[in-house]
């Protein structure tokens, strides 16, 4: 079955924010690592992993970010603090090191 992702990157606990959505965390968090054009996650240096949500299906994934994507500001740093308290870089979890490639 496939999986798709909804995700959160972060620059620092608390700082920007971007919410995106993929079939391949792994490829596209590497993409956002090493984008070669100014885009936003790379004027704002958003590479850390801080939230996933993994789903069964494209439009449920896609409804979901769509949803976070129209929540507060306050609302996103809250989804992400009830599981990742300390703002961790989640990257390691899919085989990445922080801040660098895939393994």
């Amino acid at each position: 079955m496939k999986s798709y992702f909804v995700y959160i990157l972060a620059n620092r606990a608390r700082g920007t924010l971007y919410i995106g959505v993929t079939n391949n965390l792994i490829r596209r968090l590497e993409e956002h690592k090493t984008q070669p054009i100014e885009s936003f996650t790379q004027k704002y240096h958003l590479h850390r992993l801080v939230h996933v949500e993994e789903f069964n299906n494209i439009e449920a994934a896609i409804t979901r970010e769509k949803q976070l994507k129209n929540w507060k500001r306050e609302w996103k740093i809250d989804l992400v603090q009830s599981a990742n308290k300390h703002w961790d870089d989640l990257s390691l979890r899919y085989g990445m090191d922080a801040g660098s490639s895939p393994a």
